[in-house]
């Protein structure tokens, strides 16, 4: 402990201030309009009046988010409002500045230790008693002052580098959405435009299945350590198929699924929940099963390229049809009968080829920028997270 510096329990430097009522007139504060790890009030100020009690809270308080503590919700209020019974208002006593209390809240040795308190399996709940028995770091109040000064500057800066970060990310993925858009809009008058039905019944798609297992489907207690991958729509990232995430199943349970299993150079598609990612899978194995939210198109490579289907798919060409079946339904899934009626776009093979070769280089030139642009991301919250650290333990 730093010299001059007190260490208090947190109920001895603030009091649970609940007042409970029906509270009119006055804006209120959520859960979910106070973003995480930031504290950041993401609501209206506008009067809100809701059925169950509340507590009214004021610019004195602290707000702090007991459900589901891991989420680390935090807010400063700048007004006068009322907030959830799962939001407890903290009243700093004199002594104690309330953006210094907020800080001390945001590290991620108070969040762990807090979330260590919580009951409920469903709805986890941090044990507020248990929490007013922390120990607490007091400095003098100017020296608090002085280090929510500094944690301000600091923050600020980075919050202003983690979005110039951002930006360039979504930059980088535009200008390949942008040639890939250019590429089938400004196709060939000679390239084929046929529905994937008309491609199957050509033999230039060999097969095209879903994971849809119906009663063969897998349950929970047979997915096992090592055996025979399963993947689901989760495991497609970045346009790849990442394995890592894969499930696995025995090479006897296995056996009982006779469709949707997928090979090597398959392109995949995932038609449900999560809907629009493509991949290619590349694998040694002899067969990789598909979950329910994937599907498969197989290409007869004399006709189709796999890398070109993959890219095609992407396009804005593409999307629009899905898109449009989407709209039509409340349920966030593209049928596989609905896949069928889809137009795809084929050049020549020689095209393909050519087309192919572009928009690789391109993307591999935009995932090498994603990939710096995420480590810097990583990088600056790894920086914010020290930050919190030393001005918890007197080096700031």
């Amino acid at each position: 402990m730093k010299d001059g510096w007190q260490t208090k329990t947190l109920g001895e430097v603030c009091d649970l201030d609940k007042c409970q009522g029906i509270h009119k007139n006055l804006p209120y504060v959520g859960l979910e309009q106070i973003e995480s790890h930031t504290g950041r009030f993401i609501g209206s100020i506008e009067p809100l009046e809701v059925k169950s009690s509340t507590f009214k809270f004021s610019r004195e308080h602290v707000l702090y988010g007991r459900l589901r503590p891991y989420l680390n919700k935090v807010m400063l209020p700048d007004f006068t409002g009322h907030c959830s019974t799962e939001i407890f208002p903290l009243k700093p006593r004199p002594g104690l500045s309330r953006e210094f209390l907020q800080y001390w809240f945001l590290r991620d040795a108070t969040v762990e230790r807090i979330d260590a308190t919580s009951t409920g399996a469903r709805m986890p709940r941090a044990n507020m008693n248990a929490v007013l028995s922390f120990d607490f770091p007091l400095p003098p109040l100017p020296e608090q002052h002085q280090i929510v000064s500094i944690l301000d500057e600091a923050f600020e800066g980075i919050a202003t580098a983690k979005a110039n970060a951002e930006k360039n990310v979504q930059n980088a993925r535009a200008l390949f959405e942008s040639h890939l858009q250019s590429v089938f809009t400004e196709r060939g008058a000679d390239w084929d435009r046929l529905t994937l039905d008309s491609l199957l019944k050509r033999g230039w798609i060999e097969s095209h299945l879903d994971g849809n297992h119906g009663s063969d489907y897998p349950r929970k207690a047979e997915f096992i350590g090592e055996g025979i991958p399963y993947i689901s729509a989760n495991c497609l990232d970045n346009e790849s198929v990442d394995m890592t995430r894969a499930k696995y199943l025995s090479q006897s349970r296995a056996a009982l699924i006779r469709k949707g299993v997928a090979k090597d150079n398959d392109v995949l598609f995932a038609h449900n929940a999560t809907v629009g990612p493509v991949a290619i899978l590349h694998t040694d194995e002899e067969k990789v099963i598909l979950g329910t939210s994937l599907t498969y198109y197989r290409c007869n490579k004399n006709h189709i390229l796999p890398e070109y289907l993959a890219h095609y798919m992407r396009s804005f060409g593409f999307k629009t049809q899905y898109l449009a079946v989407m709209g039509q339904s409340t349920r966030n899934q593209v049928p596989i009968t609905k896949q069928r009626e889809f137009y795809h776009v084929i050049p020549r093979l020689d095209e393909q080829k050519l087309i192919v070769s572009q928009l690789d280089g391109l993307l591999e030139s935009i995932q090498r920028l994603e990939f710096i642009y995420q480590k810097k991301l990583a990088a600056l919250e790894a920086l914010k997270k020290s930050l919190l650290h030393q001005a918890f333990s007197g080096k700031v």
